[in-house]
């Protein structure tokens, strides 16, 4: 269910619902499980191909999750007004991990006209803390100077 900041249901992620699950998030495996204006959860199996070195979840995994989540619970909370862009990203990372889905949940500290602040907690399937983080994004309504 998607449902956007105002409290109404649909169009929330109208024209960007094609992008969840493409890009980084293809290559990480990381599947929604639930969009709202409020919380997002997502979930993903860790596998070697995720894993640094030492035979563990890569760090940078878990820090793109985080900003994944954030950025989607962001844009479906900000609605038709505008996209959002990730500016901080600050995840510790609390428990190595080999294997087994990992879930991750986004929710909401501050929302307001300029910027939103959101944490984002990862568990494993014993429901354990494995890695937990902050996200700032900035509101941008000239959505045109994206990038620019």
């Amino acid at each position: 269910m998607v449902e956007s900041g105002n409290g109404s249901t649909g169009d929330a992620l109208a024209g960007r619902e094609q992008t969840l699950g493409q890009g980084f998030d293809a290559l990480v495996g990381l599947e929604y499980t639930e969009i709202t204006a409020d919380r997002v959860r997502a979930t993903w199996t860790v596998t070697p191909s995720l894993h640094q070195p030492a035979g563990i979840q890569h760090g940078g995994v878990y820090c793109s999750v985080v900003e994944s989540v954030a950025s989607v619970a962001g844009t479906v909370w900000l609605g038709e007004r505008g996209h959002v862009v990730g500016v901080n990203n600050n995840t510790d990372f609390l428990r190595a991990t080999r294997e087994g889905t990992l879930t991750a949940e986004g929710l909401p500290i501050h929302r307001g006209r300029t910027q939103q602040l959101w944490e984002v907690r990862i568990t494993d399937e014993q429901d354990r803390l494995v890695a937990k983080g902050q996200v700032r994004l900035a509101n941008i309504t000239d959505t045109e100077r994206i990038g620019r």
